[in-house]
């Protein structure tokens, strides 16, 4: 018999925060920095999802990809003082985080670097126990390491958890980590790819978490 769900871990951009126009100011910075043409908010849209490092090098043109180590550090540094501009919660977030963070274990994996989704968690996520971001020694998603490390830190047992995301990436991730699936349809990637990758549940609204842990709960 599998264990009732009391764990829930939570992407970030793109579940949580809209975070896309603070990551395409920060793409066009970097781009502009070096002669690169900027890239729309639908192509950055495109891109993100695996950590900065793929957002940048998909975001050179061809031929200057191996540029992607300098651009890198001048979009770090401009996305370190800019990364809360434009970026907030989803509508419906802060409610929905007070209905489940006192019933479930809860916890934040993100491809974002360590310390913005530190920062980010501490400032508008804080009842959030634990979060994970790209950091050395654990694989970014869609490999289970960051997963099965936040699992460690809330001591919680994979078999009683269910993963909370918005892209292919996300629904990826929870298959490589053995984890159900709620995906999102407000975030980075449209409701039609999301049913296409098979996930266990869809929400349209933040409100509608809970109940969709409860019927994954049977």
């Amino acid at each position: 018999m599998e264990s009732m769900i009391d764990t829930i871990l939570f992407d970030l951009d793109g579940t949580l925060l809209n975070t896309l126009d603070d990551l395409c100011d920060s793409t066009n910075f970097a781009l502009s920095h070096f002669g690169y043409p900027a890239r729309t908010l639908e192509e950055v849209r495109g891109f993100v999802g695996e950590g900065v490092r793929l957002l940048i090098e998909r975001a050179l043109p061809d031929g200057a990809k191996d540029r992607t180590d300098e651009v890198l550090k001048v979009f770090s540094a401009h996305y370190d003082v800019n990364k809360e501009n434009k970026t907030k919660p989803y509508d419906g977030i802060a409610e929905m985080l007070k209905e489940v963070c006192p019933r479930y274990r809860t916890a934040i994996v993100s491809n974002k670097y360590d310390k913005a989704v530190a920062d980010l968690r501490n400032k508008l996520f804080a009842d959030v126990t634990v979060a994970v971001g790209e950091r050395a020694g654990l694989r970014k998603k869609p490999a289970p390491d960051m997963v099965e490390y936040a699992l460690q830190q809330l001591h919680a047992d994979k078999r009683s958890a269910v993963y909370v995301g918005d892209s292919d990436v996300d629904v990826q991730t929870a298959r490589n980590a053995g984890l159900p699936i709620v995906a999102v349809s407000w975030g980075f990637r449209d409701r039609a790819l999301l049913e296409r990758l098979g996930a266990d549940a869809i929400i349209d609204r933040p409100q509608q978490l809970a109940a969709a842990v409860q019927k994954l709960n049977g």
